[in-house]
């Protein structure tokens, strides 16, 4: 009898183990019969596209990268506009919305995120407000922001979402605010110094930024309609608001079954990403993205990762792990190992990396660091399209390991967040990034790289120029 493997959730994670397991499905000598059930009414969209959408590169329709016709012509029963509201695991099945009840040898929850809303908000109930979390959150929004009229915006949040909604607001030529927190732009991947050259670089465009503690205490509209936000007590012209103050896991159907979730709200793994009861791993119950936890791989404590470098390593493992079980081949069985995140972002033209921890996360985890900042072209300064790169990279100072890098520039940012995440894996020193050998030529590198300047002066060298 085929195996049924039921995946909850079309996202990236989702879509991802479906895609790995059709690669394999034909070496299943009893066949293997895949099932994916999706809320939404799209097959597989590139959320990560969204904000550029926004910005006008190309329309939304575009981040559709395959229709779910595409997955119902390799035999996928690929389920749209259709929801999971129970699981049982005691008897392998899962409840339809349709009260229709489905039979599992393997399931997968991919069930993704939920953003976080502040109460004033939903007390407001005003046409005008958004979250920018999906494909539908990010049509409402192009449409509001290109109605007539419309000519001030505000945004809740700083992070990647609030900050790419208001780039795309600056834009299109509205008046925009953006309320954050102390001390600066993205917390979670930058340290206040280089998040500081992000704010810059966005005020340049127009954005004003509100970091301070304050609170958005209340939304005041006509007609039901948004006109206006209070923070603390200024009233701000509003037209459009974006709330993204942050994503929760969606694990409530998770939780209601009995799997255990952790400090975070997510749910709790094991190393094949079998979800566990009471402590007890699930064996043919699996979980990924962004409503999971993981341990942190420079910490080694546990916290979400919603990205999406970190859900297509978990899909390969879970992946394998079901294909090593059906066809039973034990080589193939793999395991996640404790991730550091690298992530990039091209937020209103200036390009933005990071990877491992930052210098409050590891203060926070008990972490003693020293660090390097450096600034340096990215090219030979006489070659045309020569752009400075900052480069901060941060040391255990104990060990002089490599635990975390941060980069703001205007190109070699993606490949540099790569090599960096391989140096933090490998366990590269301070000293060993100084004298290891890099490739050179004028028009493409210097001959000595801003991170071996950056390396030099956390250890308290001075760097010859």
């Amino acid at each position: 009898m085929a195996k049924e493997v039921v995946i909850i959730g079309g996202g990236i994670g989702g879509i991802y183990v479906l895609r790995n397991l059709l690669a394999k499905k034909g070496e299943v000598k009893e066949g293997m019969h895949l099932t994916l059930i999706k809320r939404e009414k799209s097959g597989w969209v590139s959320v990560c596209g969204l904000p550029y959408a926004l910005r006008g590169w190309y329309e939304i329709d575009r981040t559709e990268i395959n229709k779910p016709q595409f997955f119902l012509d390799q035999g996928v029963d690929f389920r749209t506009e259709t929801e999971v509201v129970q699981i049982s695991v005691e008897e392998s099945m899962v409840t339809l919305d349709t009260s229709e009840v489905l039979r599992y040898d393997y399931l997968v929850i991919a069930t993704g995120r939920k953003p976080s809303v502040p109460a004033v908000v939903g007390e407001a109930k005003l046409e005008g407000v958004y979250t920018f979390n999906n494909e539908d959150d990010a049509r409402k929004i192009e449409a509001a922001m290109n109605a007539e009229g419309v000519k001030n915006a505000f945004v809740r949040g700083r992070g990647i979402n609030g900050l790419q909604a208001a780039v795309a607001f600056a834009t299109k030529g509205l008046q925009t605010t953006l309320l954050g927190g102390p001390p600066s732009l993205l917390p979670s991947c930058l340290d206040p110094d280089m998040g500081d050259m992000l704010k810059e670089w966005l005020e340049k465009q127009g954005i004003r930024f509100i970091l301070e503690r304050k609170l958005l205490t209340a939304l005041k509209g006509d007609g039901g309609r948004l006109k206006s936000v209070v923070v603390g007590d200024e009233e701000i012209p509003a037209d459009i608001a974006v709330i993204a103050v942050g994503a929760d896991p969606n694990t409530e159907l998770a939780s209601n079954a009995g799997i255990d979730t952790g400090e975070y709200g997510g749910i709790v793994t094991d190393k094949g990403m079998h979800v566990q009861r009471s402590g007890c791993s699930i064996n043919n119950v699996c979980a990924l993205g962004d409503c999971v936890e993981v341990i942190d791989g420079v910490t080694h404590c546990s916290r979400l990762s919603q990205y999406a470098s970190t859900v297509v390593v978990q899909a390969k493992v879970i992946a394998d792990n079901i294909l090593g079980e059906v066809t039973a081949r034990p080589g193939l069985y793999a395991s996640y190992e404790p991730c550091i995140s690298p992530s990039v972002a091209d937020i209103g033209g200036l390009l933005v990396g990071s990877v491992g921890v930052t210098s409050e996360a590891a203060a926070m985890a008990g972490i003693k660091t020293v660090s390097g900042k450096a600034t340096k072209l990215t090219k030979a300064r006489y070659f045309p399209g020569a752009k400075p790169l900052t480069l901060k990279l941060i040391f255990d100072a104990y060990t002089t390991k490599l635990i975390g890098a941060q980069m703001v520039g205007e190109s070699t940012v993606a490949e540099r967040v790569n090599e960096l995440a391989v140096a933090i894996y490998a366990g590269i020193t301070a000293k060993e990034l100084r004298n290891m050998e890099r490739c050179y030529d004028p028009s493409l590198s210097l001959l000595i790289d801003v991170t071996i300047d950056a390396a030099e002066l956390a250890l308290g060298i001075t760097p010859v120029y």
